[in-house]
C-alpha cells in the first residue's frame, strides 16, 4: 500500500518504528527505526516458496530506498535466512554499511561473495556485547539464546527513549553451543527504563517454555544408539548446536558422521571460522561412507521442510550420488514443521516409506525444541525489561493480537501497539500510535531481477497456470486495409491433438469473419473486440477464461 504523501512521513519530530516485513507474517524481517530524520534498519530477510517460478521472496524496501541517503546502516540480529537472506538481492538498492557479530558476518560474507558484490559493501564485525554509535542512535548488542549461534537483542538508545528489539530468542539454560542468555544485562536494561519492547511473537500460543538443546542432545544420542542400520538425521543446517549433538550421537554409537547438503558445509565452515567447531571427529566423505556397513554411518542432511532441491528430497528418490537407503534404515526428523510446508514434507516421507525406511520424529522422543519463546519465556522477558509499550512482531496477525493481549493483561504493560507491514508507528514523544501506512509489498527473485509479486508478470503467470493462453495473429494488407489471414494457437486450453487443431482453425475462421465485417473499427477497439470474442467462445466451450494475446500485423 502506498500513501499519496509517503515522502512527507519522516521521523523529524519523533521516534518511529516502521516494519516492512515480518509484522503479520513469519519470515522476511525488515524493521526500521527513525529519529531526527535519521534511519537504521534491523535485519533484511527472505522467505522461501514456489509461486509462478519464484522461490525466494523478500520485502519491498521502496520506502527506505527513497530515504536511503538518511539510512545509517543495516544492523543484523542473527544469521537466519529470514533475517539476512535478502542482503545479496536488495543491498544494491540501499548501499549502506552492514554491522553484525562474527558468526553472522561470516554467513553474510559468503552470500556477498556468491553474489559478486563483497568488494562494494562496507562491513563492520562487532564483538558480542559490543556497541555502535550512529548519529543519534546508540545500539548495544545483548546476547540471547536461539537456534543459531550469536542471536542478539538490540538496545537502541535515542534522545526520546530506549527501545529493546529482541530479534528471535528463547530462554535456554543449556544452549550446548555458545553462551547462555545475558540475563544480568537484560535486568539492568529494565532497571534503567525502557520505552518500548519490539518482541518475537512466534510461539505466543504455546504454554510453558521452549525447552533446551541439552535435552534434545540427550534424546538424539539415546535414539541413535538404538538403531541397527543406517541413520539419517535431517535438521536445519543453521542449528549448530543440533549439528554438534549429531556429531556426539555418532561418536557414542560408534558411527562415522557424514554431512550432506551445501548449506551444511556453509554453516559448518562459518562455525569453524568463528571457533564454535574445531576438529570434527569421525567425519568422513559421502564417497567413503558408501563402502561402510550400514550400522557404521550417520548422515546429517538438509531438507527437513521437503525442499525440492535439498539433500533429503533427492535421497528419498534415490537420486543423490553415493547415498542409497534400504529397508530398515531410519530417518529422524529433528525439526519443526513450518506452516505451509506440510504437503512437501508429506511427499518426502511417502517416498521414504515406499523404500521401506522407518521415519522417527518428535512423537518418538524430544528430538526438537523450538528456537522461539513460549508463554513462560515471554513472561520472564517482560518481567526483566518492563517496557512502557509492547510492540509484537515476527508472527501472523493472530499471533500479534494474542501477544498484545498477553502483554497487557498478564504482563502488566500499559500500552500495546499492533503493527502490520507498512505501519508508521510513532513511539514518542507523544501518545504512541500508528499514524499512517507506507508502501510495503513483496519482491521475488526471478532470474537476475527482483520483480513485484503483485505485478503484471506474476499476474500473467497465474492466469497462464490456471486457464492457459490463446494467441491470435491478424495479418493485414496495409494499403487496402484488408484482412488477409488469421492464425490462432493455444496452450493449456484444449488437449493438444486433432481437437485443438479443429478448435484453432474454427476460431480463426470466426475471427476472420468478424474482422472482415468490422474493419472500420479503430485498431485498439478491434483488438479488444477480438479478445472478447475469443474469451466468449472458449467460456461457452470450456467454461474457462484464458489469457488472450492479440498480434496485429500490418
Amino acid at each position: 500500500m502506498l500513501t499519496d504523501h509517503m515522502n512527507e512521513l519522516t521521523p523529524e519530530e519523533g521516534l518511529v518504528f516502521v516494519p516492512l516485513g515480518g509484522a503479520g507474517e513469519i519470515g522476511m524481517n525488515l524493521n526500521l527505526y527513525g529519529y531526527n530524520d535519521q534511519w537504521i534498519m534491523i535485519d533484511l530477510g527472505v522467505t522461501f516458496q514456489d509461486q509462478c517460478g519464484v522461490q525466494v521472496v523478500a520485502p519491498d524496501p521502496k520506502f527506505i530506498e527513497e530515504n536511503k541517503d538518511n539510512l545509517h546502516a543495516l544492523i543484523l540480529t542473527h544469521a537466519h535466512e529470514d533475517h539476512v537472506g535478502a542482503i545479496p538481492y536488495l543491498w544494491s538498492r540501499l548501499r549502506c554499511p552492514i554491522y553484525a557479530t562474527p558468526f553472522t558476518m561470516e554467513i553474510v560474507k559468503n552470500k556477498l561473495t556468491e553474489a559478486g558484490i563483497i568488494g562494494q559493501v562496507e562491513l563492520h564485525t562487532i564483538p558480542l556485547g559490543g556497541q555502535i554509535e550512529l548519529g543519534d542512535f546508540k545500539i548495544q548488542y545483548v546476547h540471547l539464546t536461539h537456534s543459531i549461534p550469536e542471536p542478539n537483542g538490540l538496545l537502541i538508545e535515542t534522545p526520546l527513549g530506549r527501545i529493546f528489539h529482541t530479534g528471535d530468542w528463547k530462554i535456554d539454560p543449556h544452549p550446548v553451543i555458545g553462551n547462555e542468555m545475558d540475563v544480568p544485562a537484560l535486568k539492568k536494561i529494565g532497571d534503567e527504563g525502557v520505552l518500548a519492547m519490539v518482541c518475537d511473537s512466534t510461539n505466543v500460543f504455546e504454554l510453558g517454555n521452549a525447552g533446551s538443546e541439552q535435552n534434545v542432545r540427550e534424546a538424539l544420542i539415546d535414539l541413535v544408539k538404538k538403531q541397527k542400520n543406517r541413520v539419517v538425521i535431517t535438521c536445519f543446517a543453521s542449528n549448530i548446536a543440533r549439528l554438534d549433538s549429531c556429531i556426539e550421537a555418532a561418536k557414542q554409537s560408534g558411527r562415522f558422521v557424514v554431512f550432506v547438503g551445501r548449506s551444511m558445509d556453509t554453516m559448518i565452515n562459518a562455525a569453524t571460522d568463528t571457533n564454535y567447531f574445531s576438529h570434527i571427529p569421525h567425519r568422513i566423505s559421502i564417497e567413503k561412507a558408501a563402502d561402510l556397513p550400514r550400522d557404521q554411518v550417520l548422515y546429517v542432511c538438509t531438507g527437513s521442510q521437503g525442499e525440492a532441491k535439498a539433500a533429503l528430497k533427492r535421497i528419498a528418490r534415490n537420486s543423490y550420488p553415493n547415498i542409497r537407503l534400504d529397508k530398515g534404515d531410519v530417518v529422524i526428523f529433528s525439526s519443526r514443521r513450518i506452516p505451509g510446508n506440510e504437503e512437501r514434507i508429506s511427499e518426502v516421507k511417502n517416498d521414504l516409506v515406499r523404500s521401506g525406511v522407518t521415519i522417527l520424529d518428535h512423537k518418538e522422543s524430544l528430538i526438537h525444541v523450538s528456537g522461539h519463546p513460549f508463554r513462560d519465556d515471554l513472561q520472564k522477558m517482560y518481567e526483566w525489561i518492563r517496557p512502557k509499550i509492547a510492540v509484537p512482531i515476527h508472527g501472523e496477525y493472530q499471533h500479534l493480537m494474542e501477544h498484545g493481549r498477553f502483554a497487557k493483561e498478564e504482563c502488566g504493560v500499559k500500552k500495546v501497539i499492533i503493527p502490520e507491514n507498512g505501519s508508521f508507528v510513532i513511539l514518542g514523544p507523544d501518545e504512541p500510535q500508528i499514524v499512517e501506512r507506507v508502501h510495503h509489498g513483496y519482491l521475488g527473485n526471478d532470474g537476475h531481477d527482483m520483480i513485484d509479486m503483485y505485478g503484471s508478470i506474476i499476474r500473467d503467470r497465474q492466469k497462464l497456470s490456471i486457464n492457459g493462453v490463446v494467441f491470435a495473429s491478424l495479418h493485414w494488407d496495409q494499403d487496402k486495409h484488408k484482412i488477409l489471414d488469421v492464425q490462432v494457437s493455444s496452450r493449456g486450453v484444449i488437449e493438444i491433438g486433432i481437437e485443438s487443431q479443429n478448435f484453432e482453425q474454427n476460431m480463426a475462421e470466426k475471427i476472420f469473419e468478424f474482422v472482415k465485417n468490422n474493419k472500420k473499427l479503430a485498431s485498439h477497439h478491434l483488438e479488444e473486440e477480438v479478445r472478447l470474442l475469443i474469451r466468449r467462445q472458449i467460456n461457452r466451450l470450456r467454461g474457462i477464461k484464458p489469457l488472450v494475446i492479440i498480434h496485429n500485423h500490418d
